[in-house]
């Protein structure tokens, strides 16, 4: 056997190694994943009559997966921070943007609405035309529930420590494509949209891994919500909104 060829069978007996390997891997990640979810409860709370309503839509971040308890997801975060708001739950592990639309047939009207969304359609592969396309029907749709509208989606899920690469960069690209979608339908419909997009060297969750996600590597822990109430207050204004 020539150096040529033995070089070649090394690299295919490596390529076939680290395939089998990442596999494992994702195998064990996503059991965990399932784990979590099926023990995790949206958080909803009856506050003050007659008070502000929040609608909280979307996929497992809405329904706080990863929390250790409902009151430490974000929709619980911002019930602790605002004791007077109502908030109904409609968001449900496993939703993409097209089943978000479902979730906003609501009765009523409610003093804002958060689309906490978008990680499913990144890492299931949702084509960007489809995905352009739902998140613009459903800031429209948003918009017909209330006159607030907030687009929250999750931030680059490509350093969460569930990949590797090299489906790390891939879910990277799908990500930063994702936040672009979402800030132009946020521009053309009105709503607020919270940036959580950021490049691995300054993504608190690819620099405290093990602090910021859960223990499935995908979904943010407690630490990792706080984070996401931090900034959705900041950069939503949640507090001139509902107040204290």
């Amino acid at each position: 056997m020539n150096r040529t060829r033995v070089t070649t069978v090394a690299l295919l007996c490596a390529a076939t190694a680290y395939a089998a390997s990442t596999a494992v891997y994702a195998a064990i990640h996503l059991a965990r994943s399932a784990d979590l979810a099926r023990g995790s409860r949206p958080f909803e709370r009856q506050a003050v009559p007659g008070g502000p309503r929040l609608l909280v839509v979307g996929d497992s971040t809405a329904e706080g997966t990863g929390a250790s308890a409902p009151r430490n997801s974000l929709p619980g975060l911002i019930a602790r921070a605002h004791p007077a708001v109502t908030i109904v739950n409609r968001g449900r592990d496993g939703a993409k943007f097209r089943d978000v639309l479902q979730q906003l047939d609501v009765p009523g009207r409610f003093d804002a609405v958060l689309v906490l969304c978008g990680g499913n359609d990144v890492f299931r592969m949702t084509s960007m035309r489809t995905m352009r396309r739902t998140i613009d029907a459903v800031a429209l749709k948003a918009a017909t529930v209330s006159g607030v509208v907030i687009l929250m989606p999750a931030g680059n899920i490509g350093n969460a420590p569930f990949f590797l690469p090299p489906w790390t960069w891939l879910m990277q690209h799908r990500a930063r494509v994702l936040h672009r979608i979402v800030a132009d339908a946020a521009r053309a419909t009105g709503a607020r949209y919270v940036d959580l997009f950021k490049e691995r060297d300054h993504d608190p969750f690819a620099l405290q891994p093990e602090r910021m996600n859960a223990i499935d590597g995908l979904h943010p822990s407690d630490a990792g919500y706080a984070l996401w109430h931090r900034e959705l207050d900041r950069q939503a204004h949640l507090a001139q909104l509902f107040g204290n």
